[in-house]
């Protein structure tokens, strides 16, 4: 078994180290991230044609085979699939600080790498963890993260993946797995979850703030909501409430068509 560890927050993360390193235990770990930071780039590649995107060996304590890409998550997998790093089995990316649930699965770096193996047939695990404060109690970054529990969501990450590759699967998974920040004894157990329609607390609005120095320049104010209240079968609720959240991503798939007179009437007029 050969895993690519990714992340989006870039090759420095904390969480992608304690992440390849619980990966040691179920297969041979290489090491491909973004060389900076590229939270909420989805399944992005990017322009390729404008990009000229660069790869560079690094070194990475404890995995002898690291790399990072100019470039996002996505492209990172994509290349891999494609055979740049020799063959891949599995891909897991993370460990992402915040939860991705609700709307902020569409457009989490963190998920966009593993749908983008999972697009090449090969399986995958998304790990992020909650995140308290940031946004709202008007903390930095950097201490909203500083007492992240890495090692609870590694140690749930590869519960969860030891279970998966135990199982038999007719095609590729996609599974997106959330973590509470706190110590596993702490935890109240896991949930299979449904993807919810919120993230734990969302941007409500955003104004426009004029520049001082550019009068035709504004900066954009973001205003948060109150941490909404859900079910634990939905993966907000679950996380919300110190449960592990682990939900089974669908492909996109076309639904099936209804009966629509007008739209048929228009496209039978141009053919």
């Amino acid at each position: 078994m050969r895993i690519l560890v990714t992340n989006d927050d870039g090759i420095s993360s904390e969480g992608l180290y304690v992440l390849a390193s619980a990966m040691t235990a179920h297969g041979d770990v290489v090491v491909v991230a973004p060389d900076s930071e590229y939270s909420g780039a989805g399944a992005a590649i990017g322009p390729l044609h404008l990009m000229d995107p660069e790869v560079h060996k690094v070194h990475f304590e404890g995995i002898e085979d690291a790399w990072t890409v100019s470039g996002a998550p996505a492209l990172c997998v994509m290349f891999a699939r494609l055979g740049a790093f020799g063959p891949i089995d599995l891909v897991v990316s993370g460990i992402n600080p915040g939860a991705n649930v609700g709307r902020s699965v569409y457009h989490s770096g963190t998920v966009g790498a593993v749908l983008t193996g999972r697009n090449g047939k090969i399986p995958g695990l998304a790990v992020s963890q909650t995140v308290e404060g940031f946004g709202v109690e008007g903390q930095g970054w950097e201490d909203a993260i500083a007492d992240q529990k890495w090692h609870s969501a590694a140690e749930v990450a590869s519960t969860v993946l030891g279970g998966l590759l135990a199982d038999e699967h007719d095609a590729a998974w996609a599974v997106n797995l959330n973590v509470p920040n706190c110590e596993v004894a702490d935890m109240k157990g896991w949930r299979f979850s449904e993807v919810g329609t919120q993230p734990p607390r969302s941007i409500t609005s955003v104004s426009l703030e004029p520049h001082p120095d550019n009068a035709e320049a504004f900066r954009v104010a973001m205003q948060w909501g109150d941490a909404v209240d859900m079910p634990v079968d939905v993966d907000t609720g679950a996380v919300m409430h110190d449960f592990v959240s682990v939900s089974f991503l669908s492909r996109i798939t076309a639904l099936a068509p209804t009966a629509d007179a007008k739209l048929t009437a228009c496209l039978d007029g141009l053919f």
